[in-house]
């Protein structure tokens, strides 16, 4: 019996706990403007991750990092907040049962700007299920 991948279990871990942020946050959302729903959870990120990484000894100083790590970072961050922004305005105005699955067409496009822009080249199986998963997402959508 072979083993999962070690990225396989958190990878599972992400998609359950990216389901149970769906649910909460259509649940939380009620009576709330969407911004400062999305800014009360990243309060609660901001200090959920400085903890974690303070007790598991992890911090180190980030001006250490080179300036290209800092820039990509940074534009993470960013994408990050302006996905959080989009997705709890659709989930003020949209059925979580029907955000969601529209929310994971990222995965077709990580896959094509991997595509693009880091010269990963999925197999045709690959293929086939990331089509397979946009193709889901219209039928859910419409």
């Amino acid at each position: 019996m072979t083993s999962s991948p070690p990225w396989l279990v958190w990878a599972l871990l992400s998609a359950v706990f990216a389901a149970l942020t769906a649910i909460f946050a259509r649940i939380g959302i009620q009576g709330v403007d969407s911004d400062l729903a999305t800014l009360i959870r990243t309060v609660v990120i901001l200090f959920v991750l400085a903890a974690f990484v303070g007790f598991t000894g992890k911090w180190s100083n980030p001006l250490d990092l080179s300036r290209k790590t800092l820039f990509f970072l940074v534009l993470s961050g960013l994408a990050t907040g302006a996905s959080w922004v989009c997705y709890f305005r659709a989930l003020k105005l949209g059925d979580a049962s029907k955000v969601a699955p529209v929310d994971k067409l990222s995965l077709v496009l990580v896959a094509v700007f991997a595509f693009i822009f880091l010269a990963e080249r999925p197999s045709i199986q690959e293929w086939v299920g990331i089509f397979m998963v946009g193709a889901g997402v219209v039928i859910l959508a419409f």
